[in-house]
């Protein structure tokens, strides 16, 4: 089980800095604050530890540059904005790592980079070829062209997929809280800092909030990306970024903010990238045997077991499995389409050929390629 006394020996880091803690909560890039988080950075990377950026920013920097108080609604305005402020965000990180000899690098992703197979293996080699470099690669959602559907949504969701792509010792989230409290501090005086919990402890969620006006996250996504980022088995740290030398203490084990430990070890590589899925092309819906059979017996999935089939997909494709209730139990390749599934739901493997004409496989998602959730 990991703790915080194995925290100096891990090598591999995805830090993830708020747009509250980078701007100021509005009134511009904090530079002197982000040049303090780039010399604890660049110590670990003399250090030899491997470290990616995750950084938010870009849209506030965006609304500073141009007058901005209010995010507006808009898709296009949120990514014109994102365009300019990208551009002072970056050369902020640049001239700050070029401070201490170290090279940065700009990597811009989209949700369809980490849902594509062969996508998310060039980015994986990227990332991978630049962190062996000593190269500090600066992530951020690519929002001048990402559409509504592909949006990670936020950047906690982002910090945790770079963690699932880079198999991540430990994913580090500075925000403007200490931590993730059991109550709500601004309401609560007596709320109480969580320093130590399991992922999947189900009161997490409970007790975690919602954002501010300027970031998209609240402690309830990153709790849901501390989730996601275990998969891999991936440590998460949640803490302030205004904390004295945050990182040098974190990276010593110190008891600063709240440490959340995976469940379980990590998924194979292929499972890993199913794992980090935050959306797919359609679904199908179990019924209590199949279900029992996936989390018990840890087996294939087969077209008897399957109520209903939605959506609209092919052979190949991302699809989640769900019970009757709705709840999502696993996600993985489907070896039949939408239009397939549809015709042999509910019937044996023997009836295929009867009804298709033709038989493929006998599994519609083979144990290989399906991930539990």
């Amino acid at each position: 089980m990991f703790s915080r006394d194995k925290i100096p020996a891990t090598r591999r880091w995805v830090v993830k800095i708020g747009s509250a803690m980078l701007t100021g909560n509005g009134q511009g890039l904090a530079r002197e604050r982000l040049t303090t988080w780039v010399d604890q950075m660049a110590d670990r990377l003399e250090a030899d530890t491997e470290l990616v950026l995750v950084s938010s920013g870009a849209v506030a920097e965006g609304m500073c540059r141009r007058g901005k108080r209010a995010r507006p609604d808009s898709l296009h305005e949120l990514q014109a904005l994102a365009a300019i402020g990208q551009m002072g965000l970056v050369r902020a990180y640049e001239d700050a790592f070029a401070r201490r000899g170290l090279h940065t690098a700009q990597v811009l992703l989209t949700h369809e980079d980490l849902t594509d197979r062969t996508r998310y293996l060039n980015a994986r080699s990227t990332l991978r070829t630049l962190l062996g470099w000593g190269v500090a690669p600066v992530v951020n959602e690519n929002d001048t062209v990402a559409t509504e559907e592909l949006r990670f949504g936020d950047n906690d969701t982002l910090a945790a997929l770079v963690a699932n792509l880079v198999e991540a010792d430990l994913l580090i989230l500075l925000t403007d809280q200490e931590g993730l409290y059991d109550a709500d501090p601004r309401a609560n005086p007596d709320a109480k800092l969580i320093g130590e919990a399991r992922v999947d402890d189900p009161l997490l969620l409970q007790v975690a909030g919602e954002g501010g006006a300027l970031g998209r996250g609240g402690m309830r996504t990153k709790v849901r990306a501390a989730a996601l980022a275990a998969r891999s088995g991936t440590a998460t740290v949640i803490a302030s970024g205004a904390g004295e030398r945050v990182l040098e203490r974190i990276g010593a084990g110190e008891a600063l903010g709240t440490l959340l430990i995976p469940a379980q070890g990590p998924l194979a590589a292929r499972k890993r990238w199913l794992a980090g899925h935050v959306s797919s092309q359609g679904s199908l819906v179990l019924d209590a045997g199949a279900v029992r059979v996936l989390r018990e017996q840890g087996r294939s999935l087969l077209a008897v077991g399957i109520r209903e089939v939605r959506g609209l997909f092919a052979r190949g494709e991302v699809v989640t499995c769900t019970d009757e209730k709705g709840a999502e139990v696993a996600r993985g390749l489907v070896n039949y389409g939408s239009t397939e599934l549809v015709r042999i739901k509910g019937r044996p493997t023997s009836a295929f050929t009867e009804i298709l004409g033709y038989r493929d496989e006998d599994e519609v998602i083979h144990r290989d390629n399906l991930v539990l959730i």
